[in-house]
């Protein structure tokens, strides 16, 4: 979802999801919504995902879009790795919630 996009989605929608998602390991982040119907739209600028080094910046671009909660997601490796299924949207298990 582009920048321009995702503005007018959040002009005309009020139930979504913001999440910021982390990879153990990287110093990157990615922004992602996912939508009542449970569709998930990442964040991208001129058809590439958008990467942002920290949340300083991305804090900047949800502001302009008017957006002012999401979740920091933390994706770490060790539950697939011991064959257990991730359990990112167990509420605070694994999201921060974020209000800026």
């Amino acid at each position: 979802m582009e920048m321009t996009s995702l503005k007018a989605f959040v002009a005309h929608h009020d139930n979504f999801e913001i999440r910021v998602i982390s990879h153990a390991g990287s110093r990157f982040y990615q922004v992602e919504l996912e939508d009542v119907e449970g569709e998930r739209h990442m964040l991208t600028q001129r058809g590439k995902p958008m990467m942002f080094r920290a949340l300083d910046d991305i804090y900047l671009e949800l502001k302009r879009a008017d957006i002012h909660r999401a979740y920091l997601v933390q994706h770490v490796a060790h539950d697939e790795m011991i064959g257990r299924e991730a359990h990112y949207s167990a509420p605070l298990s694994s999201r921060v919630p974020l209000v800026f």
